[in-house]
């Protein structure tokens, strides 16, 4: 990874709401201030940054005098309201005059529509070519319902990273990254993400923030899973943007990257939240590794209702997801062929993503 160091031009740095917060409880914006200045070196050597900010709920909270994340949607959505004109603000001011920031609310429905998906990847890559614009990117609380809600900004992340195919992704949080079974060793090097590594994540325990360790590993395999390199790193150390970008595997976790996927492959794989599931035998699953379509034949049930060209998961017979696909006949035309001989193509192999 050290090799590739100089050609990480495009990085995409995730602050988690956890930082926003003292010891004590209070609020602390000045940690803002040290993103900025760590943001604008990098900008000033040449590279591209994309943000992706947690923290408009967390001030929203603080505004309203909300003691703990309300349960309610319609008063997280007025907290969001409230903290998300302060959050820009502040990176506003934390920028100054050298660089502009833009705010990018999404939705996870930006994300599942192929169209808009293209929209946003291309408003980002104009605001990246200006030059001195920084995209601050947030969920968009005040719309999002629990349908469309990415889940936690972790996951927002990983999906930005690969919707503009960064080279590296930064998850800045108050942990110094995955840590051992002692809870004092920080594991510095992860290869693949097993379920032995998942053992060691737990959930986060604070009132002003949701995800945790857990959510932080599922975007890194998002992440890795597109080819991008990802670190988890505390984000209170000082000046660990640049630390991590000269040197990813010193600094935090280092998840390693797995075979490239092009554009069009890393939004069936995770742009997109699957409308069903298929599931096959062990042929049709042997068949598909093999780079071959998915022909009615080996389909043994189906779960969902979907329509031609909608993504689904494809499951084995141990319902684990091995592969996405755009599928060609909608759940009610498939229910009537499946496992039939007639060799109806399903999912045609271009349209295959291998998890």
């Amino acid at each position: 990874m050290q090799q590739s160091v100089k050609l990480l031009k495009r990085i995409v740095v995730k602050v988690g709401s956890s930082l926003f917060y003292q010891r004590r409880g209070e609020l602390d914006l000045g940690l803002i201030d040290k993103i900025a200045a760590q943001v604008s070196l990098l900008l000033e050597s040449g590279k591209e940054v994309i943000i992706v900010s947690s923290g408009a709920i967390a001030l929203g909270m603080h505004k309203l005098h909300f003691s703990q994340r309300p349960k309610e949607l319609s008063k997280l959505s007025a907290a969001a309201a409230v903290g998300q004109t302060d959050l820009m603000n502040t990176y506003s001011r934390a920028f100054g005059e050298r660089f502009r920031v833009a705010q990018i609310l999404l939705t996870r429905d930006d994300f599942n529509c192929r169209e808009r998906y293209l929209n946003a990847k291309n408003t980002i890559e104009a605001l990246l070519k200006s030059g001195n614009v920084v995209p601050v990117i947030n969920e968009n609380d005040t719309v999002s319902t629990d349908e469309i809600k990415f889940g936690d900004n972790d996951r927002l992340s990983a999906l930005v990273s690969s919707l503009v195919a960064a080279d590296l992704l930064i998850i800045l949080s108050d942990v110094d990254g995955l840590l051992e079974k002692d809870k004092k060793t920080v594991v510095r090097v992860v290869n693949d993400i097993t379920p032995q590594v998942k053992s060691l994540a737990s959930p986060t325990e604070r009132k002003t923030s949701v995800g945790g360790m857990i959510t932080k590993l599922d975007a890194a395999k998002i992440a890795t899973g597109s080819g991008i390199p990802c670190v988890i790193a505390n984000g209170r150390h000082k000046d660990i943007i640049l630390s991590v970008t000269n040197e990813p595997g010193k600094c935090g976790t280092l998840f390693l990257p797995k075979k490239y996927l092009a554009a069009r492959e890393r939004w069936i794989a995770f742009g997109t939240k699957p409308k069903g599931k298929i599931m096959v035998d062990e042929g049709a699953k042997n068949a598909l590794k093999n780079k071959k379509s998915l022909l009615s034949v080996g389909v043994i049930a189906l779960e969902g209702v979907f329509e031609n060209n909608d993504i689904v998961s494809v499951i084995d017979k141990q319902n684990a997801e091995f592969a996405r696909g755009k599928v060609g006949l909608s759940s009610k035309q498939l229910e009537k062929v499946k496992g039939s001989r007639c060799d109806k193509e399903i999912i045609h192999r271009d349209n295959i993503v291998i998890l």
